[in-house]
């Protein structure tokens, strides 16, 4: 039978997790007619690289392992694996991602659903040699696979309809590396009225009170959004 090739990608900043993802590719292939070429990036700028050098020439990842909590770009312009993940699905559309988290909120795990759609989403806590087995062979044939975690979090309803964006991310962190609110209009497409207005929102989510920076900034870095 002939062997069936894949380009895969693991973007993750954590070595051993690294060679567990690799370990599990490896026993895909053996137990299927599967190659799989293997990239790692352990970085959003290396990442980034990589993804648009396989678009640049036409070519595609076909699988895709993706840290969240990722530090952001030396350009600060990918600030996480989230944002990672709007540019896979902007740049390799055919690409199938799989998300890894440590986040355990189900606001978090909601949004990024929401925002990346990947077709796989593993919570790290329950990662398990078989459980990334599962993730890789279904993913392939029929994806979405969810880990326990996730599964149990999709059936709680999020009670907010409004759901973070990458601009929402991106003023909350030119806030947390210490730019001011009246600024952000000079950095950012939105008008001061604009970014007050999403800040609003962004405290009544967290339910948090809108008047101090200081508290949205926490209450982001404890829900995982920076």
């Amino acid at each position: 039978m002939e062997i069936k090739k894949f380009n895969a990608l693991i973007i993750d900043d954590h070595p051993l997790i690294s060679e567990a993802y690799k370990s599990a590719f490896g026993f895909v292939e053996s137990q299927n007619d599967y190659k799989f070429q293997i990239q790692v990036a352990d970085n959003c700028d290396t990442a980034q690289t990589i993804i648009e050098d396989f678009s640049d020439a036409n070519d595609n990842i076909d699988i895709i392992f993706l840290d969240i909590s990722l530090p952001p770009s030396n350009d600060g312009k990918i600030l996480s694996g989230e944002d990672l993940g709007l540019l896979i699905n902007e740049k390799l559309p055919e690409a199938k991602i799989i998300v890894s988290t440590t986040f355990n909120d189900n606001y978090r795990v909601h949004s990024i659903l929401k925002n990346v759609n990947p077709d796989g989403f593993l919570v790290k806590n329950d990662i398990t040699p078989i459980e990334l087995v599962s993730a890789i062979q279904e993913v392939i044939i029929d994806p979405p696979y969810y880990s326990k975690t996730v599964t149990k979090m999709m059936r709680n309803q999020v009670s907010h309809d409004y759901f973070l964006d990458d601009l929402d991310r991106k003023i909350l962190y030119e806030l947390s590396i210490g730019n001011r609110v009246n600024k952000l209009p000079l950095i950012l497409p939105l008008s001061l009225a604009a970014i007050q207005k999403r800040k609003r929102q962004m405290a009544k989510i967290f339910d948090i009170d809108n008047s101090d920076d200081r508290n949205l900034i926490l209450a982001a870095k404890e829900k995982g959004f920076l």
